[in-house]
């Protein structure tokens, strides 16, 4: 039996994960001296509070060799998919545990991505198990994959990139003064870049997610494609309708940013996640 394991800064919905049978190994979230783990003693809503009551981010941390080690240890085959090694050490962490239990079935696929970008991979590995599919042949097949996958946020706020060191004061105090919302992108070597800056109405960022979709089109493989959020859940039903305006998308899945995400981006932050063709 193969079974696939993934990380919480793959966002994909507790249905998605309960019904395709992915393990979640959560990252850390450290507040001062407390720490929580992603998705299960620490979510969004509670992270923002926090972060407005002390007017400091978290630090996010990657799960421990010991950690995917025990999570590996009880298993067969695994696959293992969670976010960029450019981005974590969750990656480095996985293959040291790999290397400490001395199992060749054990395969570890870097995702070069983050977000539901992750979990369209994850999804993807289950598809290919559930075909029948051995690990071996899953983590092949995944990796081709990796190149395919499109992941873009537009960000509300600057308050938590300045508070993260990602931006100057003066960026932050014009950036506020001018509305100006920055729209983030994984490139291809599994880092994160500014594509755009889009200044104006909340709305007007969201049409520039929208445009960029329309745009790309011809090469967006459309079986399935994220809307992933920390924003006003009507944002995301706003761009899911639009989206199947502009194509005839089989299933496009909405789910909330978790707190590791969240941490980087603030709220208001959403994306749209897809593989290309």
């Amino acid at each position: 039996m193969v079974e696939i394991f993934t990380d919480s800064c793959c966002d994909l919905t507790p249905e998605q994960i309960t019904t395709n049978r992915l393990h979640v190994i959560p990252l850390y979230v450290h507040f001062n001296e407390d720490t929580y783990l992603d998705g299960v003693t620490i979510t969004p809503p509670q992270l923002f509070d926090m972060v407005r009551k002390t007017g400091t981010l978290p630090k996010t941390s990657a799960p421990s060799m010991p950690t995917f080690a025990e999570q590996f240890g009880t298993s067969g085959e695994v696959v293992y998919v969670g976010i960029s090694s450019k981005l974590s050490a969750s990656n480095q962490n996985a293959l040291l545990a790999k290397a400490e239990l001395g199992r060749k079935e054990i395969y570890i696929v870097d995702s070069l991505t983050l977000s539901s970008a992750i979990g369209l991979l994850a999804l993807k590995a289950a598809e290919l198990r559930d075909g029948g599919k051995a690990a071996t042949d899953i983590a092949v097949e995944l990796a081709s994959w990796v190149p395919r996958t499109y992941c873009s946020f537009a960000i509300d706020t600057l308050d938590y990139l300045y508070m993260g060191g990602r931006c100057s004061a003066m960026t932050k105090v014009v950036g506020s003064m001018l509305k100006i919302r920055p729209v983030i992108e994984v490139v291809r070597d599994g880092t994160l870049g500014v594509k755009t800056k889009v200044g104006g109405s909340r709305k007007k960022a969201l049409g520039s997610l929208l445009g960029d979709f329309k745009g790309k089109m011809d090469q967006i493989d459309l079986h399935r494609v994220f809307i992933t959020h920390t924003s006003p859940d009507e944002d995301a039903e706003y761009l899911k309708t639009e989206l199947l305006k502009i194509a005839p998308i089989e299933e496009v899945c909405i789910s909330h940013a978790g707190a590791t995400i969240a941490s980087h981006c603030g709220p208001g932050t959403i994306g749209i996640l897809y593989f290309t063709k």
